[in-house]
């Protein structure tokens, strides 16, 4: 906090305190001064009940209220309270005694300084400090409440930023295989003097930078998602060559739809990790399908005796960030045939 914030609320500490006071003796002079036309005498009366008036509020204020009825200690602060207003009883009466004395001087002939009796004005006073109390009470309150809110923003930020560091984790958790395979691939690719080898180093050059970078985003247009898995299966059909058969079709109706980045690109590195050929070859149909409230995702590929890897990027973690981003408004399925496994995918459309 800043020196200038300090001094204002410092300021406005002590002019909030000020009024407050002042306004308890404007109280005083009016509760004693009512069917009396003697003001002056009432003024300098009132003023000698004002610091006993002071120090019950500042004691209950600042030593009785937060050291036990804020800690609960109930039957302590009664008897307390209990055995404050009994001492301020004697400071009272003593305060106006005193009253009574330097006041004579202010007597008028045949007027009455006041008709209050000494029992009422300690009730006055007592009224007062019962009215700081609830003062004192309030502004606890709202100060602790204040706490509760900052408290809980900083838990909800914490926790946000926990999310954010487990969908950025899941989001980087592409299996190393792929690029393993890739540089093998192109290094084979190399050594012939290929002329795949450039458009496989681009290639690949893009989907590391989307998979790297571009993954920091919350989100991308859908439109670039697709064009990284294509890039991805350019890279496969370069390293599977005639052994591998995919179909890749898409229905986009609008190319302004967002996505959180590498939502789909998961499931097709499954498929390519987890399929199998069948009569050599690994068949792969991918279809991604958007309307104006959802996206269709879908993706098989041929097995045998599918099993689910435990290593790597499991359904489990996939399952896990899309949780964490559409928490229960998504559907995934797993379904399991003689010689196909399939995944379908349906989440939330966004536009830009």
């Amino acid at each position: 906090m800043s020196i200038s914030n300090v001094y204002i609320r410092q300021t406005l500490f002590i002019f909030l305190h000020l009024s407050f006071w002042v306004g308890v003796y404007t109280f005083y002079t009016y509760f004693l001064g009512y069917g009396t036309s003697n003001t002056a005498y009432i003024n300098n009366f009132s003023l000698y009940l004002m610091p006993i008036t002071i120090n019950m509020g500042y004691f209950f204020l600042y030593f009785l209220i937060p050291k036990y009825l804020l800690n609960k200690k109930i039957g302590l602060f009664i008897l307390y309270t209990a055995y404050t207003f009994i001492v301020a009883f004697f400071f009272i009466v003593l305060s106006i005694l005193y009253g009574l004395i330097f006041s004579q001087k202010l007597l008028i002939n045949n007027v009455i300084p006041f008709k209050k009796t000494v029992l009422f004005i300690i009730f006055g006073v007592y009224f007062i400090v019962l009215i700081t109390i609830m003062i004192g009470l309030l502004i606890q309150n709202y100060k602790s409440t204040l706490r509760d809110e900052d408290l809980k923003n900083k838990f909800l930020q914490t926790q946000l930023q926990l999310k954010e560091q487990e969908l950025k984790y899941l989001k980087m958790q592409i299996h190393p295989h792929f690029l393993f395979n890739t540089l093998n691939t192109l290094y084979g690719f190399a050594l012939k003097k290929a002329d795949e080898a450039p458009d496989m180093i681009l290639k690949l050059s893009s989907l590391l930078d989307y998979i790297l970078y571009q993954v920091e985003k919350p989100e991308v247009l859908l439109v670039n998602e697709i064009q990284h898995i294509e890039d991805y299966i350019s890279l496969e059909k370069m390293r599977f060559q005639d052994s591998l058969d995919v179909k890749f079709l898409k229905e986009i109706h609008k190319d302004s739809l967002l996505i959180s980045p590498m939502i789909f690109l998961p499931f097709v590195e499954n498929a390519f990790k987890h399929g199998m050929q069948i009569n050599g070859t690994l068949t792969i149909d991918i279809n991604i399908k958007t309307s104006e409230n959802s996206i269709d995702f879908s993706i098989s590929n041929s097995h045998k005796n599918f099993m689910k890897s435990k290593k790597g990027i499991g359904l489990t973690n996939i399952k896990k960030r899309l949780t964490m981003l559409f928490q229960n408004n998504f559907t995934l399925e797993t379904k399991s045939s003689d010689n196909v496994y399939e995944v379908q995918l349906k989440i939330p459309a966004r536009n830009e």
